[in-house]
């Protein structure tokens, strides 16, 4: 990107990387086994709401998107508003593999209609330890990170979170900026 573009606002930014989501499925064996984490059933992306122009002509489509996707894979999905305004589109499965997929296929749906710049993260949660368990997968850095809350309202376990980076980074795109690591409290899964 060169001067020009900066000064005359062309700069494009990476679109997201989903591909890498699907390491979660293979780092499932090392999270079952040396950690003792099980899915708990559900997962989720979570993107920008759209304009209202944009919300017209994308939310008749959105909805068939999801309609197609849930008769695919044979997933639940359930559409939720955050208290901050985020979309979540939930996905309910026992499946990781399944979730994971899912997830992605709605992604991929979202980029293919143009809101890729609006995908914010994937989340799944995994119990089986002290505490809940998430790992957040972030769209515009393709990476993982993990999110333990403690419970005791906006607190969160970062020993845990850190043990966690050290045990699946061979096997997950971990990301290292740790001041990223941003924690989805509210989280409606």
């Amino acid at each position: 990107m060169g001067l020009r573009d900066v000064l005359f606002g062309r700069k494009s930014l990476a679109g997201p990387a989903g591909e890498r989501l699907f390491a979660l499925t293979t780092a499932a064996v090392t999270l079952q086994t040396e950690l003792g984490l099980r899915t708990a059933g559900s997962g989720g992306i979570c993107f920008k709401p759209l304009s209202a122009g944009d919300f017209v002509r994308a939310e008749n489509d959105l909805q068939q998107l999801l309609d197609g996707i849930a008769g695919d894979s044979g997933s639940k999905l359930e559409r939720r508003e955050d208290k901050f305004g985020y979309t979540w589109i939930v996905v309910h499965d026992p499946e990781l593999e399944d979730q994971v997929a899912t997830v992605h296929a709605v992604a991929q749906g979202l980029e293919e209609q143009g809101f890729g710049p609006q995908l914010l993260a994937a989340v799944f949660r995994f119990d089986g330890g002290k505490h809940p368990v998430y790992w957040i997968y972030g769209y515009k850095r393709g990476a993982f990170w993990p999110f333990v809350p403690t419970g005791d309202g906006q607190e969160r376990d970062n020993a845990e979170e850190l043990e966690l980076k050290a045990k699946l980074e061979p096997e997950l795109p971990v990301e290292q900026d740790l001041s990223r690591w941003f924690g989805v409290f509210d989280a409606p899964l």
